[in-house]
């Protein structure tokens, strides 16, 4: 069993329940969900005229592989209405989107995988939700651990809780 970081995020569609759908199916599908963050409300990074992004943050359990883990998030990221633009070199709009950001304590990096995210420690969105559930999680490679890292982040893009993960 592995324990790893993921986080779900989308800018169409009806944000939270797509959001909550996918959470079930990687209960069902991937792992344990242990902790959820709360639901953030966030500029989007790296484009322009585009809506807020809707995110949150997952530590889960999982007995897949980081590369079985992978598929299997693409699957539900797919299944959730997701279609990905292979010819875009840039970010765009999307019902979900989940990354891996840590995969227990390893480094990976393939053509189709890097942990940890390589981007994780720019991007306010990603670490504010990311240190309410685990804020003294080292980051692997920058031996920092996140509430470090969201303190020295220079993103400046407003990410405000928009209000507790609770279930249905």
């Amino acid at each position: 069993m592995e324990t790893a970081f993921l986080l779900l995020g989308g800018n169409i569609g009806d944000r939270e329940t797509v959001i909550r759908n996918a959470i079930s199916q990687i209960e069902s599908t991937v792992g344990t969900v242990d902790l959820v963050s709360s639901f953030y409300e966030t500029e989007p990074w790296g484009m322009l005229d585009a809506e807020n992004f809707l995110n949150i943050a997952l530590k889960i359990t999982t007995k897949l592989s980081s590369t079985e883990l992978l598929d299997a998030l693409l699957k539900i990221e797919e299944q959730s209405g997701r279609k990905r633009n292979q010819n875009s070199i840039k970010y765009q709009s999307r019902p979900i989107d989940i990354d891996i950001l840590f995969y227990g304590e390893a480094v990976v990096q393939t053509t189709q995988l890097t942990i940890p995210h390589p981007k994780l420690h720019d991007r306010r969105f990603v670490l504010v939700p990311l240190c309410e559930i685990a804020a003294d999680f080292i980051h692997p490679v920058l031996g920092k651990t996140i509430i470090t890292l969201l303190n020295e982040c220079q993103d400046q893009l407003k990410t405000e809780v928009l209000k507790p993960y609770t279930i249905l």
